[in-house]
């Protein structure tokens, strides 16, 4: 049986990798949970699952967490703020720490779980984007392993099982298109909150789906790819395959390309990222190919998704500035879903935020040089659109 513990309990990837427990009593059991602001969710998580040790990063919901559980026995040792979800990942004999978290907020609580010697099943790509520099030398310092979660990367980790060093030649990462995905590109200036968060194949959480509205998501996966698989930018490629039933793919050097596919399905990734090198049965529906249909691809339109080149960039130039452009992707669309910016602001604010880093960018940045460039990154972006008149206003940055 192995021990985990699950940093963002309460959200999109914490809810499926707690029904895989669930469904597997007799291979995982919960030592650590972890939760932002749901006082509920998290009360019901620690009724059902028992765990040692929990934290809720909101520190005033802490007394209302407290009496939710009361008459729980044994009592969990119960935790606050973002140093509690820190100490809850480093806690205990977890083997396997999953960093559901969404956004920066989970590179501390990955590194303190990667100092105390626990696998990584990674469904926070910020982890690498933002903090690889640091992050890998510490993988490799103390013999973890950092295994993908999310159903692109873990795509290619399946993919590469068995595939000798030196016979990967190009990644192939597939993309929904997102919500926008058959919209004329003159529409987006129009576009509501409402409309980017109707992804027509994923349930994910309210973030990671504007980001795939704007394809920022598929950009960031191009940098964490770089930096799970070591390929250069110029071999990991984008391609539209609006039905996500392959998930991604890899051409060896004999130009042979394989792929995995399967139902739009997060829980299929968790599980292996948690059982990886088994191959567990599941009662899950089985991809029927005659079902599934045809399956289209075409090349992304860079005209109605610019962030995707904004993160090439990034990622090329390296150091300190994809911290930088994760944390002002954070902060802009943060700003959409509050209706204080429109849609195509989110790359404007983006790439000013980032041409203003690109004579401070730190080739070899320290912890601490990626945590100020995060800081900096989100208030320049409220520097720039502080001075709206109203909220549908387009701002101008160059």
């Amino acid at each position: 049986m192995k021990a985990i513990t699950l940093v963002g309990s309460t959200g999109s990837i914490g809810t499926q990798t707690l029904d895989i427990v669930t469904q597997y009593p007799d291979r995982f059991r919960i030592v650590g949970l972890a939760a932002g602001n749901n006082v509920e969710m998290l009360a019901a998580q620690i009724r059902q699952f028992r765990p040692e040790i929990a934290a809720i990063c909101s520190k005033d919901k802490l007394p209302a967490l407290k009496e939710a559980i009361i008459d729980v026995d044994p009592q969990p040792i119960l935790l606050a703020g973002d140093a509690g979800v820190i100490e809850v990942a480093r806690y205990g004999d977890a083997q396997t720490v999953v960093t559901g978290i969404v956004g920066c907020a989970g590179l501390l609580p990955t590194i303190a779980a990667i100092e105390a010697g626990k696998d990584i099943a990674l469904a926070n790509k910020e982890t690498l984007i933002a903090g690889a520099p640091v992050v890998l030398p510490l993988v490799e310092k103390h013999g973890v392993k950092l295994l993908p979660a999310d159903s692109e990367h873990s795509a290619i980790f399946q993919c590469l099982q068995g595939v000798p060093k030196g016979g990967l030649r190009k990644i192939l990462l597939t993309a929904s298109g997102g919500a926008f995905r058959d919209w004329d590109v003159e529409k987006l200036a129009d576009v509501t909150v409402a409309d980017a968060l109707k992804h027509p194949n994923w349930s994910m959480g309210r973030k990671i789906t504007v980001d795939s509205a704007t394809l920022m998501n598929k950009g960031l996966e191009v940098i964490e790819a770089h930096f799970l698989f070591g390929l250069d930018y110029d071999d990991i490629e984008i391609v539209i395959h609006p039905q996500s039933i392959i998930h991604s793919l890899i051409e060896l050097q004999d130009t042979s390309v394989l792929a995995q596919l399967g139902w739009p399905d997060m829980r299929l990734p968790l599980l292996y990222a948690l059982s990886w090198p088994d191959r567990i049965y599941t009662n899950w529906e089985r991809l029927d190919l005659v079902k599934a249909g045809n399956f289209t691809f075409c090349e992304p339109d860079h005209q109605k998704y610019p962030c995707m080149q904004l993160a090439y960039a990034v990622g090329k130039a390296g150091g300190s500035m994809p911290a930088v452009l994760n944390a002002a992707n954070e902060q802009a669309v943060a700003l959409f879903l509050d209706e204080k910016i429109q849609f195509l602001d989110i790359p404007r604010c983006i790439e000013w935020v980032c041409d203003r880093h690109q004579n401070h960018n730190r080739a070899n940045p320290s912890l601490d040089d990626i945590l100020t460039a995060d800081k900096w990154a989100r208030q320049e972006v409220l520097t720039a659109t502080e001075n709206f008149e109203t909220h549908s206003q387009i701002i101008s940055l160059r």
